[in-house]
């Protein structure tokens, strides 16, 4: 459910770029819906732009939700940095969601680094302490990295960080980028071959893990990771926009590869290779 194309970040790789515009009407359309949704469904992401933007509606969301899907979990993408306001995160608390989870993004241990990302003077700062908020109000919380030319090379930095200061998360997300909307305007100047980054990201995977913190790998191809860290890929990208390249043709590892997403066509590695099915061990 994108809620609203508003954001008070301009991040370099975004693949949803945020519009100054009245898009309320996206809410009032969301809540007419949410009694025909799927009571089966399994998880509900609710995404924007920033989806805190919309106010106290997100709470009605969320209620909406939590009253027609009892069973469903949430997952709301966000990038933190409005849970500065320890008001704001007491409030998401208050609504005690079963099954709820806030997505928030860091791609560095520096600061300076983490706001050139996000185009934001300050926000690395305001991203650690709405995490600290809302984990302090008992909210999970997943760290998502999206990796590329400008954040590979601290992501073992960065694992150690978030073991040593940030180590009662819930989860954290390693992530390939999507070829979309800013990502594809600033393709020259951040995109990089996976294969490049292997060494940087085994080891920031392989040091959460060993601080037991969960952690997952996206977005990536199970031919160009480290067959070390394979175990820890997840088929991340959406059905409707997950394909596979020619060379993965006769890939005994295809059905458990998450692929590509559509958008990767524009460009991808030079790399891929069909495997034989005892690699992923």
């Amino acid at each position: 459910m994108l809620v609203t194309e508003r954001c008070n970040s301009f991040c370099v790789m975004c693949s949803q770029p945020p519009r100054d515009i009245d898009d309320s009407h996206i809410v009032d359309d969301l809540l007419q819906a949410i009694p025909l949704f799927d009571r089966g469904a399994r998880e509900i992401g609710i995404t924007g732009g920033e989806p805190t933007l919309i106010g106290t509606r997100l709470f009605t969301l969320v209620e909406r939700l939590k009253s027609y899907l009892p069973e469903t979990s949430v997952h709301i993408l966000s990038n933190g940095r409005n849970f500065k306001d320890i008001e704001l995160a007491q409030s998401i608390a208050r609504l005690r969601h079963p099954d709820l989870m806030i997505g928030i993004p860091l791609y560095s241990d520096v600061p300076s680094i983490h706001d050139f990302v996000v185009q934001a003077d300050g926000a690395f700062d305001e991203t650690i302490a709405g995490i600290l908020n809302l984990k302090r109000c008992g909210v999970r919380v997943e760290i998502r990295v999206v990796v590329h030319r400008e954040t590979y090379e601290r992501l073992p930095a960065l694992s150690r960080f978030i073991a040593r200061n940030l180590l009662f998360v819930d989860h954290v997300a390693l992530m390939g980028l999507e070829l979309m909307g800013f990502a594809k305007s600033n393709l020259d100047a951040i995109w990089i071959d996976p294969v490049e980054y292997q060494p940087q990201l085994r080891e920031a995977t392989e040091w959460l893990a060993a601080n037991r913190v969960r952690v997952s790998i996206y977005n990536h191809q199970l031919c160009l990771l480290d067959p070390a860290i394979r175990r820890f890929a997840v088929r991340s990208i959406s059905d409707w926009k997950n394909e596979y390249m020619p060379e993965c043709e006769g890939c005994e590892l295809k059905h458990d590869c998450g692929g590509f997403f559509s958008s990767a066509k524009l460009r991808y590695s030079a790399n891929i290779r069909p495997q034989r099915a005892l690699a992923i061990s």
